[in-house]
């Protein structure tokens, strides 16, 4: 049997650097972890790092292939879950309102796997009515949120907005897995 395919999906926040930690943390789970990376978490957080780590390349933004089909169209059909984490306000915009700017968006519009969500923005942005509207959008398409959390943000507030820890997203996907 076949190990599980989870899509690691990081975008750009500086908390991407945690996408090591959940990377490593899933391969020991035993599934099989294909990171896809937005252009802007490239500024925060190496495809090498990730490539190590998960064992398999980093799909990244521009054209790729899987022998005859385009990548975001293979892993969309293999995946088992789709985990973004961490997800900016952006990316969440993306994915309520459809757009497919980049391979993560596109494999979010092409995969028919449940897709769990672990936010990680300021507070102000995580409260803002546009972001609320959005998550409420995507909960409504049957997306799962786990987080963000309070504590000291980036930005030097304090507040929610962490990405949620490890741990915790690790519960939500082992969680995923037994059903």
């Amino acid at each position: 049997m076949n190990a599980p395919l989870i899509i690691l999906g990081v975008s750009g926040s500086i908390a991407a650097y945690k996408a090591a930690d959940i990377s490593s943390q899933l391969v020991k789970l035993g599934v099989e972890v294909r990171v896809v990376m937005t252009e802007a978490a490239e500024r925060f957080i190496t495809p090498l790092t990730l490539h190590t780590l998960s064992r398999n390349e980093v799909v990244r933004s521009g054209p790729s292939h899987s022998d005859w089909k385009p990548i975001h169209i293979d892993l969309a059909d293999r995946a088992t879950l789709l985990l973004i984490a961490p997800a900016t306000a952006n990316l969440l915009a993306e994915l309520a309102y459809g757009l497919a700017g980049h391979p993560l968006a596109e494999i979010a519009l092409a995969t028919r796997a449940p897709l769990l969500i672990a936010p990680a923005m300021n507070g102000n942005m995580w409260l803002h009515p546009a972001t609320q509207q959005n998550v409420e959008t995507l909960k409504g398409r049957g997306a799962r949120f786990v987080g963000p959390t309070e504590g000291s943000l980036a930005c030097g507030y304090e507040g929610i907005g962490r990405l949620a820890e490890t741990e915790q997203i690790l519960a939500a996907v082992e969680d995923f897995l037994r059903r």
